[in-house]
């Protein structure tokens, strides 16, 4: 018995000692995103995991029921790629990314970001494809890709969201001649497609 208590005791002193990491599971996301980003500017020195959640930190906004709904870092010179946790942000509605130096692919895992409705990810140096999945975001009303080194066809899914009214992805690589191939026919994409580089 006196061995359980002492136990308990040494537990009680220690304890303090040990840093404890009070992120929720938005605020692991962006730690993850941090780990993947070269940040030379140094623009993500606030997001700290011993913070209580993310909504202290810079560039993160939040709702009043503290869930992270808006990531401005644009223009802020950011490098590296992409995390795939992004896409466990589930209230996200605006993804701003834009004007960095950002490649690599652009995650399946975006496509799970059911509430977005802008994603600026233009001017940075994303390659490969356009997921398919970014068809999934019926909420979205904005998505700007332009400037980037992106390839491959243009997904008719993506262009044809129900809500989408601006989507640029001149600039690029992709295939075709800013026509998508929908039910057997090819026709001009309805949104800014322009200037596509083949």
């Amino acid at each position: 018995m006196a061995s359980f208590s002492f136990q308990i005791f040494l537990l009680l002193i220690l304890l303090p000692l040990t840093p404890i990491l009070c992120t929720n599971d938005e605020g692991t996301a962006l730690l993850a995103l941090k780990t993947k980003l070269s940040d030379p500017g140094n623009v993500l020195q606030s997001w700290d995991p011993n913070l209580e959640n993310p909504c202290t930190w810079y560039h993160v906004t939040c709702d009043y029921t503290d869930h992270v709904i808006r990531l401005d870092l644009e223009n802020t010179n950011l490098g590296g790629v992409l995390a795939p946790e992004l896409g466990e942000l589930k209230y996200l509605q605006h993804l701003e990314l834009y004007g960095n130096n950002i490649e690599g692919q652009l995650p399946t895992e975006l496509g799970n970001l059911a509430n977005l409705i802008t994603m600026d990810l233009f001017k940075n140096n994303f390659q490969g494809k356009i997921p398919g999945s970014f068809a999934k975001l019926k909420s979205l009303a904005i998505l700007r890709l332009n400037d980037n080194k992106l390839s491959g066809p243009i997904p008719a899914d993506v262009a044809n969201l129900p809500n989408l009214i601006l989507f640029n992805v001149s600039n690029n690589y992709f295939s075709g001649n800013g026509m998508i191939h929908v039910d057997g026919s090819f026709v001009s994409l309805p949104i800014k497609c322009l200037n596509i580089i083949n």
